[in-house]
């Protein structure tokens, strides 16, 4: 880490030289200078402080060899042996990076009784499938995990590591990184590699003002997580490639202070992740009530209501039917976006629909940008006729 460092020898006028810092940093103590955990390391001390009264220090980088480090990894996420389809989808990501880097591509499987449903994984470009299968790996338990994640990185010593932005994914991929002082990019819309392995790792910032470009260059393993559905799912091949490979891991690394007593399924909910067709209210609809017509057309169309983060901050929706980064990431065949301007925040978790249809009563509307078709005008004029045009079709 960088750090300044106080000459006190260089100051001649202490009172005169501690209102330098906007930040009240600097402050006086037994009659020397000392800098307090307010800086914000703007320098303004160096450039406008006596000449030599602070000096920046940079710590040396310490240089890896990149050389040693190989291969793209992909943790498969499941459920009792049951894979999730984030995983698929981050092995079709893997293997276009590979392809840059001439690098192969692992997926990393821990579970019990799931060596059989690891063959799966081979119809997916995965060069290799490292498998731990192990009694006390049944039940998701964020120590044994973790603990098998890091032999796997000890052992096999991968340049990148993708995780599913998953309930275990979020839990796991940060402890991972911790153990290795390496970085962690969460939530990634956008991956793409660098001939010298360095992964680009791209995500909106600063509340979607900004697409940030994330770079790892002196740590290795490089880690992101990725929402499901942000990535494209490759298709299937209809032979194997690649080899198994089963792992062996010290019963001792596997302890864990957690007991799992039972494991109740959940009730499955029906979710705007899994609609074929949206219809989402943004801050263009003035009132709570105003929602119903919202509500009829997707009842025509057979699919659903999402909305904006406003109106769930409004306590109009549950946040459960908000569509962007800070809600659900969607892919439905259509969706139609009303009264919403297109943040990034919300693109982000929606771009990749297959069709977009946008009203909007603004035609400079960002969200006109990412629309494959664009209603100008009053979604209070356009949602009641398009509404009255679906029934005359159908006669109702």
């Amino acid at each position: 880490m960088s750090k300044l460092v106080i000459h006190q020898d260089k100051i001649d006028n202490i009172k005169e030289f501690i209102n330098i810092c906007p930040f009240g940093a600097l402050e006086e103590v037994d009659g020397k200078v000392q800098m307090n955990s307010a800086c914000k390391m703007c320098k303004l001390c160096i450039k406008k402080g006596p000449k030599g009264a602070v000096e920046f220090v940079e710590d040396e980088v310490k240089k890896i060899d990149k050389t040693l480090w190989k291969g793209i990894t992909v943790y498969v996420d499941h459920t009792e042996g049951e894979i999730h389809p984030v995983t698929f989808e981050l092995l079709g990501k893997a293997s276009e990076l590979a392809k840059k880097t001439n690098q192969p591509v692992y997926a990393l499987f821990m579970g019990s009784n799931i060596t059989d449903k690891s063959r799966e994984l081979l119809h997916y470009s995965a060069d290799k499938v490292y498998v731990y299968d192990k009694p006390e790996l049944e039940h998701f338990k964020i120590e044994t995990y973790t603990a098998v994640f890091e032999d796997f990185i000890n052992n096999v010593m991968p340049s990148t590591v993708l995780v599913g932005a998953t309930t275990v994914g979020r839990q796991l991929a940060p402890r991972v990184a911790a153990r290795f002082h390496t970085g962690l990019t969460a939530d990634c819309t956008v991956l793409d590699m660098h001939e010298n392995t360095d992964l680009v790792q791209i995500r909106p910032a600063f509340g979607g003002n900004i697409m940030a470009q994330i770079l790892t260059p002196n740590n290795r393993p490089q880690m992101a997580t990725v929402r499901y559905k942000v990535m494209n799912a490759p298709e299937r091949m209809e032979q194997e490639s690649g080899e198994i490979v089963k792992c062996e891991i010290a019963s001792d690394k596997l302890k864990s202070r957690v007991k799992v007593l039972d494991v109740v399924p959940k009730k499955k909910e029906k979710t705007i992740d899994a609609a074929d067709v949206l219809v989402v209210a943004g801050r263009g609809v003035k009132k709570q009530e105003d929602l119903e017509m919202i509500n009829e057309l997707a009842e025509l169309l057979g699919g659903q209501v999402a909305c904006t983060r406003p109106l769930v901050e409004a306590g109009w929706m549950d946040g459960k039917r908000q569509v962007g980064l800070s809600g659900r990431t969607v892919r439905p065949k259509l969706i139609i976006t009303c009264g919403v301007s297109g943040a990034i925040q919300f693109v982000a978790g929606m771009d990749h629909s297959d069709k977009i249809v946008a009203i909007n009563k603004d035609p400079k509307a960002s969200i006109f940008s990412v629309a494959n078709y664009g209603l100008i005008g009053d979604i209070y004029d356009i949602i009641p006729k398009l509404v009255q045009k679906i029934k005359v079709g159908r006669g109702v």
